[in-house]
């Protein structure tokens, strides 16, 4: 089966500018509550760089499932997003809820804002997804200050300095590549990065939100979904056409999914006919590169590298 024909195909987006020492960085809880001890090694880790880091009010709040009620959570965001100090927005965690404070943010007031940094992975896909949607900004798919890479007690090093890089030396990682990346389908494909974590990727179909991949590369990843689960949401994804023009497919992490994962994520996605490779590690697994969303990039498959066309911040 072959891409349909591209019609309105993702574009490439904003950027915000690049941190450099002194800066102001905020982290913000959008979704499960936090454990204060991997949160404060994250935050060492981020002064380290010569960062000024701030934490929302209601970053350790804890309802049933979430760091805080949908109104805290929306209003931390919010107000780290439009203080003028703030260069970056780093959420602390994944989790769930993220989609909740969606209607409850004031785009139209985060626009005025200006271009920032967001960071983050897992549930934080919703918010590329609106980030993108709504402000026209592309952001970082990466690790997270109170994620175990980041701030476990033995932060990954690689995981580590890949964002570090990112953030103050983009134009030193414009290409991804790893040893344990394989091609499934090779060629060439070019566009926009789109994508994220695939559940949630989903959960996002029908929404104002949602990005699908007409002529864009696909970045893909997940954790805890065992195989028929993983079918069941490529099948969903693939029925609704959020596949269909998609130019190429890079497949990241599939931590704790289960013997068969990747195997049944390549069977499901090879028949496109597009350039696909699995194994470049971002997403859950360790280590975790910090992938830009919303940029041109150029997959090759056959040498199996992942090149941004410029740098992920100006």
């Amino acid at each position: 089966m072959r891409p349909k024909t591209v019609e309105g195909a993702a574009e490439p987006l904003d950027r915000a500018r690049r941190l450099t020492r002194g800066d102001r960085v905020a982290i913000v809880a959008p979704s499960g509550h936090i454990d204060a001890r991997p949160l404060a090694r994250g935050v060492t880790v981020l002064e380290s760089w010569g960062l000024e880091v701030v934490t929302g009010p209601h970053v350790v709040e804890r309802t049933r499932h979430h760091a805080g009620t949908d109104d805290q959570r929306a209003a931390d965001l919010q107000g780290a997003w439009c203080d003028p100090a703030v260069a970056a927005v780093l959420c602390a965690r994944g989790g769930s809820g993220a989609a909740r404070v969606l209607d409850r943010l004031d785009w139209a007031a985060m626009r005025d804002a200006g271009p920032k940094v967001l960071v983050g992975f897992s549930d934080v896909t919703v918010l590329h997804e609106a980030v993108a949607h709504h402000l026209g900004l592309a952001t970082l798919f990466g690790p997270m200050p109170a994620s175990a890479a980041f701030g476990g007690p033995h932060p990954d090093p690689v995981t580590v300095d890949h964002l570090r890089r990112t953030l103050f030396e983009p134009q030193s990682v414009r290409t991804l590549a790893h040893p344990a990346t394989t091609c499934h389908v090779g060629g060439r494909a070019s566009g926009v990065t789109v994508g994220g974590t695939l559940a949630l990727l989903a959960n996002t179909v029908g929404t104002p939100e949602s990005r699908p991949a007409a002529g864009a590369v696909a970045v893909l990843e997940d954790v805890a979904e065992p195989a028929y689960r993983l079918d069941s949401i490529l099948t969903q994804l693939l029925r609704t056409g959020w596949f269909d023009g998609v130019a190429g497919v890079v497949l990241g992490s599939w931590h704790d999914c289960g013997d068969g994962a990747v195997e049944t994520v390549v069977e499901r996605l090879e028949v496109l006919g597009v350039p696909l490779v699995s194994g470049l590690p971002f997403g859950h697994g360790v280590p975790a590169l910090t992938v830009p969303l919303g940029l041109d990039a150029d997959l090759d498959a056959d040498a199996m590298t992942l090149t941004m066309r410029q740098p992920a911040l100006r």
